[in-house]
Parts: C-alpha cells; sequence; structure tokens
C-alpha cells in the first residue's frame, strides 16, 4: 500500500502558527510538508549572529539584514535562513515576509544540516530564482557559494575559505569571508 503524504499550503500554515498549534516547535514549512530544524549549537549561533552584525554595518542603507526571519515562496515553502539580505520596503514587512522578488541573497551556517541546506534548500531557492545562496560548512570553516540558477538549480558552486567575495547584488561591496566563516 502506497502512502500519500498531506501537503499544507502557505494559508493553512500561517493558520497552524495563529491557531498556537506550532508554539515551542522550531519548524519550517518546505515544499508544503512541515519540517522539524534541529536544535541550533553555540558555533551556529555564535557565527550567524556576527556575521549577521557585519553585514548589517557593511551594507548601510542598501539593504535589510534579516536574521532568523521567515521568507515566503510560491512553491508552499517558507524556510528561516540564517540570514536573508533584501530590500528596504520597511512597514511592507508588517503584511508578508519577504518574496523571492524581495532577496538579494540568503545564508544557511549548516553543521548537522549540510545536506538538507546543499541539497533541498538549494533546489528550492533555485525554483523560485533567487540568484545567490551562501551556505557555510561549519565543520570544515568553507563558504560555500551558488548562483546562477537555471532549470530549478544552480550551475556554478564555489568553495571558499579565505579571501573576499562580491555579492551579485552590490558588485563593489567587499565582503570579508573570514567574516562570514568565523
Amino acid at each position: 500500500m502506497a502512502l500519500t503524504t498531506a501537503k499544507w499550503t502557505i494559508d493553512d500554515y500561517h493558520q497552524m502558527i495563529a491557531a498556537g498549534i506550532l508554539d515551542k516547535r522550531r519548524v519550517e514549512l518546505l515544499r508544503g510538508e512541515i519540517v522539524e530544524m534541529p536544535p541550533e549549537g553555540e558555533p551556529h549561533a555564535y557565527y550567524s549572529s556576527e556575521a549577521g552584525e557585519y553585514l548589517i554595518q557593511l551594507l548601510g542603507e542598501r539593504a535589510t539584514v534579516r536574521l532568523s526571519k521567515p521568507i515566503t515562496l510560491p512553491n508552499d515553502s517558507e524556510p528561516e535562513p540564517d540570514i536573508a539580505v533584501v530590500q528596504r520596503l520597511g512597514r511592507e514587512y508588517l503584511s508578508h515576509h519577504p518574496y523571492p522578488e524581495n532577496i538579494y541573497w540568503l545564508i544557511e551556517y549548516s553543521d548537522s544540516s549540510l545536506e538538507k541546506d546543499l541539497e533541498i534548500k538549494s533546489k528550492i531557492y533555485a525554483e523560485v530564482g533567487i540568484a545567490e545562496y551562501w551556505v557555510v560548512n561549519l565543520r570544515k570553516r568553507q563558504l560555500i557559494v551558488l548562483r546562477d540558477c537555471q532549470d530549478e538549480d544552480y550551475t556554478s558552486k564555489s568553495t571558499l575559505a579565505g579571501g573576499t567575495i562580491y555579492p551579485l547584488a552590490f558588485p563593489s561591496v567587499a565582503i570579508a569571508v573570514d567574516a562570514i566563516i568565523g
């Protein structure tokens, strides 16, 4: 007998949140499935917070840097990336989380979730046209940069352990890789 998984829409998910069904649970919606997020260890919390502060100072008024906040995607996904660099829309975010067209790039810090971040989330992000996605491999202290989304996947992947990177959205902004990976 084949099992069928119930899929949830973003509206269903928001209703569950409003009703308190998901209180005290660290979850995110990925392609209609409610997925538990692993606990955030100390290195994960430290490095993502430090990088977030660095990007806030570096980018200034160019963008808003959101730390561990949801984004809403049209493929029935509402993930919570560690860092989302988004358009400065101010109070507009009172009525919705950032949509793909509002997102410059996303950053995830990965220890136990590396496979999920590189295999599942990368495809979800590429599918909706998010131009750039960075994954920090905490175990190897590397920055994995995914760019050029085509056919629901990223065609460019590079791994950095130091140096400088220039985000696609702000090609004149030099970002020290060490400030992102710790």
